[in-house]
């Protein structure tokens, strides 16, 4: 153990503060976009699916934007990379406001706020937080996630509050403001390098992968991101569809969003809780268990439609997938070079945003040809048990646990 480990805990836990802080901020980017969706097909006279391509390309800019920024931060340390992000937000958010087309507002949309904006708070956050903790890693990891879900449960009722009373323009200009004064300060506490990218550790991890589970770095940074890429086709089918469930089992709308908030909120819970597991039985492990408690919880959803069971069966479901992603973060931190995390964390994070879009688009497309959420349920259950099989066959390939960098 190095003097640098030794003496950082007090910094590694004000850091992580720090990072939760900029994860929240940041989080906004993939939720004002939601929120203002009606205002703008409103303003811009389209339809609703004319207007779900800034949506669209929220997503797509903010998965290539994890991996681009992420393999900046491996390279020359997070704090130019979230820099860049709060620079970019705060451009982007007033760009937006004086867009004159719907295609003005999607590409600054995708580009500014998503791909360079909000890309940075997440993933290369959450990678870089890992270098710092080696004990209590698992928890650090988690609660940097968690600044995700806390963004999704505080900003959209905000935003919804002051779209009603100033329009959806002037509450852009307010948060190209805000993501100014509040980001840039924060990204800059973030200067100090991290210990692990200066161990010298990479070719000690690719050795050590190939050794423990019998892949490649390559070969398991694919695995991996087909993992992601399966839980999450599962873990759209709620977040995605459950207003519209709600609406058509005649609970009304509110209903499914009161329910999607639970989820939200239970998840920040269960990404904290999973980091304490994972401190003590590993990432896999940790893995393996989400996956299987967010398939139990998806077979809850065919069996159950009453209105307290639907509220319940929410509340376990954000209880139980809400660490899953950050379980990937302590993988590759446990098999996978130190230098590297950044950018593979990036590449796990676009597979699980793809996933997201591929599964709340096929659950519509079974549910049209259906007429029923019964048959968009038990598909995303199967995408789950694939990605709970591939958790299991890397579990048992694993002889030991390797000691962090």
């Amino acid at each position: 153990m190095t003097a640098d480990r030794v003496a950082e805990p007090a910094y590694a836990w004000l850091r992580l503060a720090v990072s939760v802080a900029l994860s929240t901020l940041g989080g906004i980017s993939l939720w004002s976009v939601v929120v203002v969706l009606p205002a703008v097909q409103a303003e811009f006279g389209v339809d609703r699916a004319a207007a779900s391509l800034p949506y669209t390309l929220t997503m797509i800019g903010f998965a290539i934007g994890g991996v681009l920024m992420g393999r900046v931060a491996d390279r020359i340390g997070i704090m130019l990379p979230t820099l860049i992000g709060a620079v970019a937000l705060s451009l982007g958010y007033v760009a937006a406001a004086y867009t004159a087309t719907l295609w003005q507002f999607a590409l600054v949309q995708g580009l500014l706020i998503a791909m360079f904006g909000g890309a940075a708070s997440f993933g290369p956050i959450v990678a870089d937080i890992s270098h710092w903790f080696t004990r209590r890693r698992g928890i650090a990891v988690a609660i940097a996630a968690s600044g995700n879900y806390l963004a999704g449960t505080v900003w959209p009722p905000v935003i919804q509050h002051f779209v009603q009373i100033i329009g959806w323009r002037q509450v852009h200009l307010g948060i190209g403001v805000a993501c100014a004064v509040t980001m840039i300060p924060l990204a800059l506490a973030l200067r100090r390098k991290a210990p692990a990218q200066s161990s010298g550790t990479v070719q000690h991890y690719a050795a050590s992968s190939q050794s423990s589970l019998g892949l490649s770095p390559a070969g398991l940074q694919i695995v991996l991101a087909f993992a992601g890429f399966c839980c999450c086709v599962a873990m759209s089918m709620p977040q995605v569809h459950i207003v519209a469930y709600c609406s058509d089992l005649g609970y009304g709308v509110n209903r499914g969003a009161e329910m999607l908030s639970l989820m939200l909120a239970l998840g920040i819970v269960s990404r904290v809780g999973s980091g304490f597991v994972a401190d003590r039985i590993g990432g896999l492990p940790t893995l393996l268990l989400g996956s299987i408690g967010q398939m139990l919880a998806l077979l809850l959803y065919l069996g159950f439609s009453s209105l307290f069971s639907l509220y319940a069966v929410s509340a376990l479901f954000g209880l139980v997938q809400g660490g899953i992603v950050p379980s990937y973060a302590i993988v590759i931190r446990e098999y996978l070079p130190a230098r590297e995390a950044g950018m593979r964390f990036g590449v796990i994070i676009m597979a699980t945003l793809f996933g997201m879009a591929f599964g709340g688009w096929i659950s519509g497309v079974i549910f049209d040809a259906t007429g029923s959420y019964s048959a968009a349920f038990a598909n995303g259950a199967l995408w789950n048990l694939l990605n709970a099989c591939i958790a299991l066959a890397l579990l048992t390939r694993s002889v030991r646990r390797i000691a962090p960098a």
